[in-house]
């Protein structure tokens, strides 16, 4: 007890409640503060009187402490207020245990802070998850659309998505299609996805031509007035069934476009620059290639070919190409190879694929 009194004068300056029981549950000390705000007389009571209780808590942790030497948290709530109550104990100098010391600190205000975080956090999360769901229904449905047919994998790595693709019917003969890698994910990047879905096709109703849907496109971009920070590459195509005349241009998207016909792998490479407010202004040109029936386009982000194993290296596109040749279940067995090749998904990742019948 004597090393005990030597430290009562540092308790006495503390702003929290301090007070030491004996194993009987008599308060024995109680520092400057308690007393000021609880009165004189509650040294010498029992413990739980000072909460107007007439028997010792279920969770007593002094006696706890007392008995085990335990040193233990919990909360308790007195006159209106939230106090974190650490109990400790109090050692002769032969090491045995003669009583508890706790320690009141007012937690209120953590506490209604606390809650209303959770509130907040909660109704954010509710909000994510809404526009994470409207943001899948917005992707084109499976199935036949204008003489494609369509199947895709779309997973992103948090609950929102920088990676986004659209097909879209520009008139009976003429199919829009792209694929699209904003930068960064989550709230920011999926509205820009958003934006360039409406963009597309808004600007779509009054062209055809896939250079000039892109100049249109940056040209909307721009009147944005983003940071510099915020950009997207996209590929973008626009295909006839009625010639089969596929015609694309890519803006600075580095996941090259793969053409499947029957066993062949054609790489559609084109280069441009990401819409982006570097710019003023950007032209793009324009390549073609006939489709046949049974030919497959895969469009793709680079959330695949850059998924890295636990050794830092990158699936690759050889890897990706490897896969695809396989032919049977062809986007299963990417979904199963990238979960295998890493456990962790760091990226977004979309594949595209339009089968011509």
């Amino acid at each position: 007890m004597e090393q005990f009194k030597k430290e009562q004068s540092m308790l006495d300056g503390m702003i929290d409640w301090v007070r030491a029981i004996d194993k009987n549950n008599t308060v024995f000390y109680a520092n400057k503060k308690m007393r000021e705000d609880l009165g004189d007389d509650i040294v010498g009571a029992k413990c739980y009187e000072i909460f107007c209780r007439s028997k010792r808590c279920i969770d007593c942790i002094a006696k706890r402490t007392s008995n085990d030497g335990e040193v233990i948290k919990k909360e308790t709530v007195y006159n209106g207020l939230t106090y974190m109550v650490i109990s400790s104990p109090i050692l002769s100098e032969d090491g045995e245990i003669l009583g508890s010391v706790e320690v009141f600190r007012d937690i209120t205000n953590e506490k209604v802070l606390s809650k209303s975080l959770k509130e907040k956090n909660k109704k954010m999360r509710d909000d994510i998850a809404f526009a994470r769901n409207m943001q899948k229904r917005m992707l084109p449905s499976k199935g036949i659309f204008n003489g494609i047919n369509i199947d895709y994998l779309y997973e992103p790595s948090e609950f929102l998505s920088g990676d986004f693709f659209d097909l879209f019917k520009l008139s009976d003969d003429l199919t829009g299609m792209y694929m699209c890698d904003v930068v960064g994910h989550g709230v920011s990047a999926s509205l820009l996805t958003m934006f360039v879905r409406q963009s597309l096709r808004n600007i779509s109703k009054n062209n055809t031509k896939v250079d000039i849907i892109l100049k249109e496109l940056h040209k909307t971009f721009l009147a944005l007035n983003l940071e510099s920070d915020k950009y997207f590459s996209i590929f973008l195509a626009v295909y006839n069934n009625k010639t089969g005349e596929l015609k694309y241009a890519n803006a600075g998207h580095n996941s090259i476009p793969i053409l499947i016909r029957n066993s062949e792998i054609i790489l559609l490479e084109a280069k441009g620059y990401p819409i982006c407010n570097i710019f003023d202004s950007v032209d793009y040109d324009v390549d073609s290639v006939i489709l046949n029936e049974g030919d497959k386009l895969f469009l793709y982000t680079d959330g695949i070919t850059e998924t890295k194993n636990g050794d830092l290296v990158e699936f690759g596109i050889d890897k990706l190409i490897e896969i695809i040749k396989r032919e049977n279940n062809i986007l299963s067995n990417i979904k199963t190879s990238l979960k295998q090749y890493s456990h962790i998904q760091k990226d977004d990742y979309a594949v595209l694929m339009a089968e011509i019948i």
